[in-house]
């Protein structure tokens, strides 16, 4: 027996689980102090009302013998397609439901695509990145190289003529920076994987925080990307799924590599590894789509908006440099005085009992820079930015 040496180039611990000791560690030093987390991008409201009322329903239908359902369709069921092809239909992007598949979140199928694609296949990842990107492909044992996203280019870089890539990483609004691509910028991405029989892997987890008509909330807004991306879409931010589990993986049929259709392997490998979302969630999914689940998820998303606008305005009143906070969950900015962002991770959590997450844990270019998220309650974050105002004026 010989185990998949790949796990051995990891970091040791995953940058969420290090960020959770040190604060662990803290508490017990520190039983009477009040932590303020703005680290995890885990959500604080609970389900919609649309939502809970639907799997109450479902859950009465799954005790009764007459409508009692055991394995999901590996797509999903068809009324949560339809739900997410309409979803899609208003904003001009036509879907056919075998292109459609239900999941457990965007997550899951990020890593769980990479299945379906040669080992020997050149991986581009924009730096900093969400972890799962990077980590998934070292398991994998696949070459990896990176985009520098920087101050410079606004954290959102664009192919250039040395760029190289089989399979291209791309997240807007993007985790951690907050930063959104305009349509542009992703059809210069579209263009180069079309000419290069690359595909995209487009994460959209975080689209629903876009208010701007003129910004792209899918990549299939963009003429040419049903030839060449994958679109991974998640509940969890935005409707508040996290702890319920349901997204959705869009591949569409026009995407075909060597003659074969992508949308079959990927078929075939749910089909063999997946056995669907439960049925009681994917009612309560259906009802996010629905023109009151929409209100009421809209709702909560401007609550979330509204703690980044806070972060952002104090921020602008501290004269520091920062990207996201509007149309996104996540403001990313610099640490003071050229701290590196593990220092003054301690010196948040030692002096002012707020928590963020260090820059550099989601890659080289986060040296330096800082990320808050607004999903806290209000509250909390009313306090945080006095906490950090606080430590910023000693400095």
């Amino acid at each position: 027996m010989h185990i998949n040496n790949n796990y051995l180039n990891l970091k040791d611990s995953y940058l969420f689980a290090t960020v959770a000791n040190k604060v662990a560690a803290y508490k017990e030093a520190n039983p009477d102090k009040k932590i303020i987390r703005l680290d995890i991008g885990d959500v604080t409201l609970p389900l919609c009302q649309a939502v809970v009322d639907a799997m109450k329903a479902a859950s009465d239908e799954m005790g009764k013998k007459e409508t009692f359902r055991g394995y999901a369709p590996y797509q999903g069921y068809d009324f949560i397609q339809n739900a997410v092809a309409g979803y899609y239909k208003n904003r001009q992007v036509d879907l056919d439901l075998t292109e459609i598949f239900v999941s457990d979140g965007a997550k899951s199928d990020i890593g769980n695509i990479l299945d379906i694609f040669s080992a020997d296949n050149q991986v581009l990842i924009p730096d900093p990145v969400y972890p799962v990107y990077v980590d998934t492909n070292i398991m994998a044992g696949r070459r990896t190289s990176y985009l520098d996203a920087k101050e410079e280019n606004g954290f959102l870089p664009v192919p250039g003529p040395d760029t190289k890539g089989d399979i291209i990483y791309i997240c807007s609004p993007n985790n951690p920076t907050g930063a959104v691509y305009n349509k542009i910028q992703l059809k210069a991405w579209v263009d180069f994987a079309v000419k290069n029989n690359a595909v995209i892997l487009f994460d959209a987890a975080y689209e629903a925080f876009i208010d701007d008509a003129e910004l792209p909330k899918s990549i299939y807004e963009i003429e040419g990307a049903k030839q060449c991306a994958i679109e991974f879409g998640s509940l969890s931010k935005t409707a508040g799924f996290t702890g319920t589990r349901c997204g959705y993986t869009i591949v569409p049929h026009e995407l075909v590599s060597e003659g074969v259709s992508l949308n079959s392997l990927w078929l075939r490998r749910q089909s063999t590894k997946f056995n669907g979302s439960p049925y009681i969630i994917q009612r309560g999914a259906e009802a996010v789509f629905s023109p009151e689940g929409q209100r009421q998820t809209k709702e909560n998303i401007a609550y979330y908006k509204e703690n980044a606008r806070l972060i952002s305005q104090a921020l602008d009143k501290m004269g520091i440099w920062y990207t996201g906070g509007q149309h996104s969950p996540y403001i990313w900015f610099k640490c003071p005085n050229n701290l590196g962002s593990w220092e003054f991770f301690d010196l948040l959590l030692d002096k002012a009992q707020l928590t963020g997450t260090p820059g550099e844990g989601f890659g080289a270019n986060g040296k330096g820079f800082f990320r808050l998220t607004g999903f806290g309650s209000k509250e909390d974050v009313q306090e945080a930015v006095k906490r950090l105002a606080g430590i910023m004026s000693m400095m």
